[in-house]
């Protein structure tokens, strides 16, 4: 069946790094239905979020707007009502559905140019619906498989909490409710164009999973920071690293609430280097069920006759630490937290095609509505980067990852009150000719030559040889300020 446009499947898995597949070097995870993809696709070497932590990093990902223009700065802060998504962006054409995980607002509420609406999530009180907010389409599924929540929502009904959900069978996993959901959409709207995201919550915390003891957690390789405190770097680097290696060195965690109630909410052990790589195994495992997900949503496609029809993309909202840098977790400008995999299979390309240079998301939906033949919206914050995929080449970009830690709503406690005062200080990474620099409100910088230093080691911010390149980096950021109407100032 030939198309006048192409479908879109836009598939999201949650805090995914990019060393999670095989194109990315990873040659012993089990990703066999990812590794076929990417074989047949444009592999993004250096993609990046505007903002490790989810629904800043959503917002960026659905709207093609920074999230401080966007709306959720940090988490459980909804899209600013006048944002559209991309469902409003494209034509009346195509069938728009939306799958998964939306963190973004009234998460069970069908919103934002979406005809078909599929939630997961329970939690996420009404910011503009009025009433109270359904159970979520997961949650309904769950019970009719006769699974039992254990916790007490917002209104105090009983909802499945994380935990739960990781105590489930395969079977019962998001990704594979996500899976079932996206064949029927997929089947349902073969005939006219469709716009499709699913969004999955796996790899993301709690760590463990149905796939637990999938691989040695000795075998499984390490880097060069593992476990290990950086120095010289920022004090809120410096502040994150102390606290989640002090369980190494004898701090309780069974009595730190946000250790062990929240990271370790499955009994995971960070107190010996043996406990860290468990975790790490298991999150590697989870892995495996997102690779499961896409293959049966690409199974579909075949099965429709759409494969040649539809443009594929896959990526992360975010990445997570696992221990680098003796951190856990995101929200942080290290690579492996703003850093994640992309791929993008478009009809006719059938081999794998390397794209070098950085790649922000901030530029998914103008390229996408390029790929799909649709109008860019002018205000966009992002731009159209279906050239330079095509040209295998984004050496020329200039990307800048955001965080934003002063919202009218606070970000979760990180653990220790030092952590959070530095936490809450506005962050800006800039990154060109593949050289980093952060800057921090009240803190001290950071320039990584991720060239010669990919695992940033060694922080240049205060050799005076790399004087003129912080000074000239700078200026570029505070260019990108003006241009995207972002007011904060460092000094």
């Amino acid at each position: 069946m030939n198309h006048k446009k192409p479908n879109l499947v836009f598939i999201m898995s949650d805090q995914q790094r990019s060393d999670t597949m095989a194109c990315y070097g990873n040659d012993w995870i089990d990703t066999p239905r990812l590794n076929k993809l990417s074989e047949e696709s444009y592999v993004v070497e250096n993609a990046y979020v505007t903002q490790p932590v989810c629904a800043p990093a959503r917002s960026s990902i659905m709207t093609g707007l920074y999230p401080h223009s966007a709306g959720p700065i940090v988490n459980k802060i909804p899209l600013n009502k006048d944002v559209k998504s991309i469902a409003q962006m494209v034509s009346n054409d195509f069938t728009c559905g939306y799958l998964g995980k939306w963190h973004l607002g009234d998460d069970t509420i069908k919103q934002r140019g979406f005809d078909e609406w599929v939630s997961v999530e329970d939690l996420y009180k009404s910011s503009y619906f009025e009433g109270e907010l359904p159970y979520s389409d997961y949650h309904n599924w769950l019970i009719e498989k006769k699974a039992i929540p254990t916790g007490i929502g917002p209104t105090g009904n009983k909802i499945f909490t994380d935990e739960d959900r990781s105590l489930l069978s395969e079977e019962l996993q998001m990704a594979s409710f996500l899976s079932e959901k996206a064949e029927d959409f997929i089947s349902n709207n073969k005939s006219n164009p469709f716009v499709l995201y699913v969004s999955t919550f796996e790899p993301h915390s709690p760590y463990a999973g149905p796939l637990d003891g999938k691989y040695n957690p000795e075998d499984i390789p390490t880097g060069p920071t593992f476990l290990k405190e950086p120095e010289n770097v920022s004090r809120i680097n410096e502040a994150r690293s102390k606290y989640h290696t002090s369980f190494l060195k004898g701090a309780d965690q069974k009595s730190d609430e946000y250790m062990n109630n929240y990271l370790a909410s499955r009994g995971e052990d960070f107190s010996t280097r043996s406990g860290w790589l468990k975790a790490r195994a298991d999150y590697f495992a989870n892995v495996t069920l997102v690779d499961r997900m896409v293959g049966r949503i690409i199974d579909s496609l075949i099965e429709n006759n759409l494969q040649e029809d539809t443009i594929i993309i896959f990526t992360s909202e975010h990445g997570e630490m696992m221990g680098d840098h003796g951190i856990l977790e995101k929200r942080t400008l290290y690579e492996e937290s703003a850093k994640v995999p992309l791929l993008i299979k478009i009809p006719g390309n059938d081999t794998m095609k390397r794209v070098s240079g950085s790649f922000s998301h901030i530029d998914l939906v103008p390229t996408i509505l390029s790929l799909l033949g649709e109008d860019i919206p002018e205000y966009l914050q992002g731009e159209d980067k279906a050239k330079e995929l095509k040209d295998l080449n984004m050496d020329e970009n200039v990307v800048v990852v955001e965080w934003n830690g002063d919202g009218i709503i606070s970000d979760r406690n990180l653990g220790t009150k030092d952590i959070n005062k530095l936490n809450i200080n506005p962050r800006r990474s800039i990154i060109i000719d593949r050289m980093k620099l952060n800057l921090t409100k009240g803190d001290t910088g950071e320039l990584f030559d991720l060239n010669s230093d990919p695992h940033e080691e060694l922080n240049l911010y205060h050799d005076e040889k790399y004087k003129d390149v912080v000074t000239s980096m700078k200026n570029s950021l505070i260019k990108w300020q003006e241009i995207n109407n972002d007011n904060f100032r460092f000094e």
